[in-house]
């Protein structure tokens, strides 16, 4: 079920995408270095637009998207806990994701994608239009776009 988030999530939805980077084998250090990248405070869920995926009660998932401006909407986080990662979860939140921004007016959609993600937003119509450097010399991301 996929419901909005509250504020109160916040902590977990950080706990959520801490877990789902680590599954793809980055290293303590690299994980360290993306805290500050990957928390989501209260605040923040305030002014964004954020749902959650559940499982019994028990978010096991989440997505937000916040607009840039009038026809550009950035998809800013999608996780999903390893544990439920090619159990459908990812493909219900993007599918939620991609129909919500279609309710706004004249949407473009783009996400800035971790390189092991690259591949599931291909699946979905995102097409990679730049790469950015990441905090990581000489690792680039894919800029993405819908």
């Amino acid at each position: 079920m996929i419901v909005e988030a509250i504020p109160s999530d916040a902590e977990l939805l950080t706990k959520i995408a801490l877990a789902s980077k680590a599954f793809w084998k980055y290293t303590q250090e690299q994980l360290d270095g993306w805290i500050d990248e990957l928390t989501i405070t209260s605040g923040y869920l305030s002014k964004t637009s954020a749902f959650v995926y559940k499982v019994n009660g028990t978010i096991v998932g989440f997505y937000i998207i916040d607009m840039l401006n009038t026809t550009t909407i950035s998809l800013e986080f999608l996780f999903v806990l390893p544990e439920f990662i090619g159990k459908g979860v990812g493909h219900q939140l993007i599918n939620h994701a991609i129909e919500n921004a279609r309710t706004k007016k004249g949407f473009v959609l783009k996400t800035l994608s971790d390189p092991n993600a690259e591949s599931f937003y291909v699946k979905y119509g995102f097409k990679i239009i730049s790469l950015q450097e990441s905090s990581i010399p000489g690792r680039f991301l894919p800029e993405m776009e819908l």
